[in-house]
């Protein structure tokens, strides 16, 4: 029995053993094959390229007009919108009533020069017949104390001719300056109250300022170019109006404020832009270009060949080996498809520009032949 027991297990572990031999072998893993992808080989090249800045025209003078009497309208001497010269004619408020309170000031300070002249006329003659005994000293006082109270009526009328003279000529709003005026807040017949209602205002419209927020660091560049400005036609400065047209005429820098704003770190700039056919008006968001006038050559690479993430940006790199790395670059100016890389490349790496959605760090790529930089 022992024997057959012991049999049988030979024969068993026999089976098991036959049975291992025989078991098929688990197929090997093939490694993907190279994704294909394009690639460009970076390298330096020349470029001419402007810095842009949001801008606001504003114009040089602009003033609020304000009644400084009170009074109805009376008088509108323009048409809203149109150019004004300085001193020309704007409103007229209640014109007829201040000059009637003027001429009756100026009537009673007639008055009062007169009731003077007599008064003067008295005293002196009393003040001879003193000298001969021939009338009371209270007689003589009473002459000088009317002299000095007609002296005193005429100081007062002259006050009030001179305050009617202010009144009546207020009652005449001019242009301030040459410039634009824009929609009149006040109609013929509006009752205006002295510093108080804003009637329009007018604007100087050529040349027109452009200001800007510069950051500090680029604050010795702008003061070069304030010292430097070039020729009249440079087009160091040109200005990208709201319809993505450039505008024609350059500009200049005129000032930069006196300190940096804390809380942003930038300093107020103005430009100064011919306005001729005055195709700039005050309070338009345009962008302005700022040539760079840096020489040499840059890094450039194609816009398509990086990629954003979480406000970085990257591009994968084939090594050697055929396979691709990330790498974190530091991005300049765009000019056209290309952009200048300021950081994170070296000439001659070659960058991934099509295929780069099937990619991840370490993936083997079969890359067509480098395009050179055109």
């Amino acid at each position: 029995m022992g024997n057959l027991i012991s049999k049988s297990g030979l024969f068993f572990s026999s089976v098991l053993i036959l049975s291992a031999c025989s078991a098929p072998k688990a197929p090997e893993q093939k490694a993907p094959p190279p994704v294909p992808v394009s690639v460009y080989q970076v390298t330096k090249q020349a470029a001419m390229y402007f810095d842009n800045y949001p801008a606001t025209i504003t114009p040089l003078n602009q003033v609020d007009l304000k009644a400084q009497v009170t009074g109805y309208i009376t008088g509108i001497y323009f048409k809203d919108g149109q150019h004004v010269s300085k001193g020309e004619k704007l409103y007229d408020i209640d014109r007829l009533q201040y000059q009637a309170n003027y001429d009756q000031a100026v009537a009673n300070l007639n008055v009062a020069k007169a009731s003077l002249a007599k008064a003067q006329q008295d005293a002196d003659r009393y003040t001879e017949l003193l000298k001969q005994d021939a009338i009371a000293k209270q007689k003589v006082d009473y002459a000088l104390a009317d002299l000095q109270s007609a002296k005193m009526q005429v100081a007062a009328a002259q006050a009030n001719v001179s305050r009617l003279s202010n009144d009546l000529r207020f009652s005449i709003i001019y242009a301030p300056f040459d410039g634009t005026i824009g929609i009149s807040q006040a109609k013929i017949g509006t009752l205006v109250t002295a510093n108080q209602n804003i009637l329009n205002t007018v604007s100087s419209d050529d040349p027109m300022a452009v200001d800007i927020a510069v950051d500090q660091k680029d604050i010795s560049r702008f003061i070069d170019l304030q010292k430097n400005p070039g020729k009249p036609s440079d087009s160091t400065f040109t200005l990208a109006l709201p319809d993505n047209s450039v505008y024609a005429k350059p500009g200049y820098i005129s000032l930069l404020d006196r300190a940096i704003d804390p809380q942003t770190g930038t300093i107020k700039t103005r430009l100064i832009f011919n306005n001729t056919a005055g195709q700039l008006k005050a309070g338009m968001n345009t962008t302005l270009r700022v040539r760079n006038n840096n020489a040499g050559l840059f890094l450039m690479a194609p816009y398509k060949a990086v990629l954003e993430q979480m406000g970085e940006f990257f591009v994968f790199v084939v090594n050697d080996s055929s396979k691709v790395s990330q790498k974190k670059i530091s991005l300049g100016t765009r000019i056209g498809d290309k952009i200048i890389i300021k950081d994170g490349l070296q000439e001659g790496d070659k960058v991934v520009t099509e295929g780069i959605q099937k990619l991840k760090e370490g993936t083997k790529v079969m890359a067509a032949s480098p395009k050179a930089n055109k």
